[in-house]
């Protein structure tokens, strides 16, 4: 007998005191008739390979997963789409175009982009939602021309007929929402706008999708929601993750409580680049942007906010300013807060604290670019923590912690299980399963992502906020976001960013920027319903 031979006998004598694999023996063999450089080698690996599926496989099927549903698009019937509905856009800075590609509508120079990208094809499978955009409204002379070029392109997924009705340009809010042809308007201004003209539109009789956050004041939370409830609109807050198939299959690991009693939460945000610490008033050159005070109606742009004079640095980077903008709490927290909330449904926290300074961004920002905030739920058992950095672009995800295991959310989720898990404490005596690697993973979203590009960009793309993979296509999650919209208008359901979510979601946050701002602990009176 070779030496080879007596090898091989000895591992199938040590084979047959554990479970056999599933490969065949003989398969084996041929496979590796025509790779030499393997030898019995190859067999050993793919044989300890085969073990390492059936455990895992062993585990997934003793959890429940393998009969998860497969994550899908709600279909909109025939009658629902029947009848048009009329749009107009207040605000149509760079948030607006993407929202206008969700409804299906490209300015001309973004369509020649994807088109020599490659990426038109794709897009053009977007559902037909049966929507015109009729109206534009914005401040500056440029971005209206924009949004006008945009709303009359032809170029439309699905091949629907293409509306031949005109489209308007508005020059302040009010005459848009006066106009009783539009149906719903798309709210995608600076965030200091988002209260105040959401409750001119609801009273107004429009539906409404806004941008996050909803509001900045304490007197606009309870007005912004008594508006909506008291007009019967239906209201979409713009965080798409929910529409994520991801974010689905996250939702279904939590009913089935494969974590345990989760006691901790921590969400963070960490950002390295100018542009995502908000400074975005120069071009690709280093230019100043266009825009002054002969193009930009510069009152209205103010609102309700103090009158300063006008700075291409105050228009572009406004989130830097408490006026205008909650800096990450309003931009960034309510991303993370949403997705939490929507997956636990946890509501307002009893406490906030927030701490932080300026330490990297030594600008004219009154925000700061480093901050850390803990949220009190004592009826939920549980602690939310949220850090965030503008000065270092360390990637980290949103981690549940349970008794049984951790569940790590971004555009993929990962379930480490607990080395004292009492749920799990037998597969990890029996070496099933380790605490020291993921136990499952899953990851819908390998394929590639459209139109990544910049560093923000790619940042949202990692928390699962631009496309996600359903069937094995690639589809844009504000387009998902905007279709439920547009669908619950048609059919009078709720819509899962509700003006319920975005009170919670507005209490939230301006707990946390109190909290900030005069340096305490603040807490939520639930009866009075105010912060204390």
């Amino acid at each position: 007998m070779t030496q080879a031979k007596e090898e091989f006998k000895d591992k199938e004598e040590k084979a047959s005191n554990v479970e056999k694999p599933t490969i065949k023996r003989r398969t084996v063999l041929k496979a590796l008739a025509g790779i030499p450089v393997l030898g019995l080698l190859g067999y050993g690996v793919l044989d300890k390979r085969a073990y390492d599926k059936r455990k895992k496989n062993k585990i997934v099927e003793e959890l429940g997963l393998n009969n998860m549903p497969a994550p899908g698009v709600k279909e909109s019937s025939s009658k629902d789409k029947s009848d048009l509905i009329r749009v107009g856009i207040i605000g149509f800075g760079g948030r607006a175009s993407a929202l206008s590609s969700a409804l299906g509508f490209l300015h001309p120079l973004d369509t020649k982009k994807r088109r020599d990208a490659g990426s038109l094809d794709n897009w053009l499978e977007q559902d037909d939602l049966n929507v015109a955009i009729v109206g534009i409204c914005d401040v500056f002379d440029l971005h209206a021309e924009k949004g006008l070029a945009t709303a009359k392109n032809e170029v439309r997924p699905g091949n629907p007929p293409v509306s031949m009705l005109p489209v308007k340009r508005y020059r302040h809010y009010q005459e848009l929402l006066n106009d009783k042809d539009i149906d719903a308007v798309i709210i995608a201004t600076p965030d200091h706008h988002h209260a105040p003209i959401t409750i001119a539109a609801a009273k107004a009789g429009k539906h409404v999708y806004c941008e996050k956050s909803p509001l900045q004041r304490e007197w606009e939370l309870h007005e912004l929601y008594n508006a909506v409830k008291e007009n019967n609109i239906t209201y979409q807050l713009g965080h798409q993750i929910p529409q994520n198939a991801i974010f689905q299959q996250a939702k279904e690991i939590i009913k089935r409580d494969i974590l345990g009693k989760i006691t901790l939460v921590e969400t963070t945000t960490n950002r390295n680049t100018a542009n995502g610490a908000w400074i975005r008033h120069l071009d690709g050159n280093g230019d100043l942007k266009p825009g002054d005070i002969n193009s930009i109606d510069w009152d209205q742009w103010l609102g309700n906010r103090p009158k300063v004079p006008f700075t291409v640095d105050r228009y572009y980077n406004w989130t830097k300013f408490f006026d205008y903008d909650m800096g990450m709490i309003g931009q960034l927290f309510t991303h993370e807060f949403d997705a939490v909330n929507q997956l636990l449904r946890i509501g307002i926290p009893k406490t906030a604290n927030t701490s932080g300074g300026i330490y990297y961004w030594k600008d004219n920002r009154e925000i700061p670019d480093s901050l850390h905030c803990v949220f009190e739920y004592p009826n939920h058992d549980l602690t939310l923590l949220y850090s965030a950095n503008l000065a270092n672009s360390n990637g980290r995800g949103r981690v549940f912690m349970g008794h049984d295991a951790t569940m790590e959310l971004g555009n993929a989720i990962s379930i480490t299980p607990d080395g004292n898990s009492t749920r799990f404490q037998k597969q990890l005596e029996e070496g099933i399963i380790s605490s020291s690697e993921p136990m499952i993973t899953m990851n819908p979203n390998s394929g590639k992502v459209d139109a990544v590009t910049s560093a923000t960009e790619k940042y949202y793309a990692s928390r699962g906020l631009t496309t996600t993979s359903i069937n094995g296509k690639q589809i844009d999650v504000t387009h998902l976001h905007v279709k439920e919209w547009i669908d619950c208008i048609r059919s009078g359901e709720p819509t899962t960013a509700n003006i319920d979510r975005a009170f919670e979601e507005g209490a939230t946050i301006l707990m946390a920027q109190k909290s900030y701002i005069e340096k305490r602990q603040v807490e939520w009176d639930p009866v009075n319903k105010k912060i204390i």
